[in-house]
């Protein structure tokens, strides 16, 4: 079995993959366990070598130490690391994927796991326009899950696709909503200095440290401490109208492609516009 994680570390954004398996040998402790990953400026993209990093996972568990297809990856995608103030430098090579513009039709656009928002949106239901409030607003988000953390990486990672729109014209420039995927205790220090992420964990003393977050997802569970931030968790007529709506919206396509009207839109497509 492999188990997928995503995670952040620095400026730059990762995907690993881990697995197991059992072998006779004392010095191994009777298991053999090896992890693949990547690290990219960009977290868009990194689905997109999860096959690959199985493949490789499974390589370096029958044959360990064989690293030529991962050399041949790394001189194909190599980069150069950001610094903590967003610089580069070229003493620090890391893999490396192109970023893509975030904005569709025309205003949004992200890439996303295949069934990733589908699976999300009928997780939280009605919810996920209590999440969806808050994400815009750019609050603290921490979801507490047991493991394994590979599931509950992809609904931090569509929270941030709720948050990822612009509005041409209007004046400024509202930040990114970028994913931490997943947290431990290791992480307290750097997430108190953080105003704004959305983050998942499987250690439930986070849900004690009410100093580092803002919303706090425990299952289909959302709450906050603060009083001011009470009223959102409230379903109100116009959130049951827009997913009415919206599961309309999917009914119809649904139905247009089984027809055969449409066979170019996308589920997926739907959901984040």
């Amino acid at each position: 079995m492999f188990v997928p994680s995503y995670f952040r570390k620095g400026l730059c954004f990762g995907l690993a993959c881990f697995a197991n398996m059992p072998v006779e040998s004392e010095l191994e402790r009777g298991a053999r366990m090896k992890s693949v990953g990547i690290l990219s400026p960009s977290y868009t993209l990194l689905y997109r070598y999860m096959h690959f990093l199985e493949n490789q996972v499974r390589h370096q568990l029958e044959m360990p130490g064989h690293y030529s297809h991962l050399e041949a990856f790394y001189d194909d995608k190599k980069g150069v690391l950001p610094d903590s103030k967003g610089t580069t430098t070229s003493q620090q090579p890391v893999h490396w994927l192109p970023s893509i513009h975030r904005y569709m039709y025309p205003e949004m656009k992200i890439t996303h796991p295949a069934g990733c928002m589908s699976q999300f949106i009928k997780f939280f239901g009605e919810q996920i326009l209590v999440l969806w409030k808050f994400a815009l607003l750019r609050k603290r988000i921490l979801i507490f899950s047991p493991p394994p953390v590979g599931v509950v990486c992809y609904r931090v990672y569509c929270c941030c696709c709720l948050a990822n729109v612009s509005l041409p014209g209007l004046g400024g420039t509202v930040p990114e909503s970028k994913p931490f995927f997943y947290v431990n205790v290791a992480d307290i220090e750097m997430l108190e200095t953080e105003v704004s992420y959305v983050a998942c964990t499987t250690e439930k003393i986070f849900e004690e440290k009410r100093d580092l977050y803002d919303v706090y997802v425990d299952n289909q569970n959302v709450k906050t401490h603060h009083e001011h931030l009470q009223p959102l968790l409230k379903i109100n007529s116009a959130d049951k109208e827009k997913y009415r709506r919206l599961n309309d919206q999917r009914q119809m396509l649904m139905y247009s492609q089984e027809v055969g009207e449409d066979c170019s839109s996308c589920e997926e497509d739907l959901f984040i516009l």
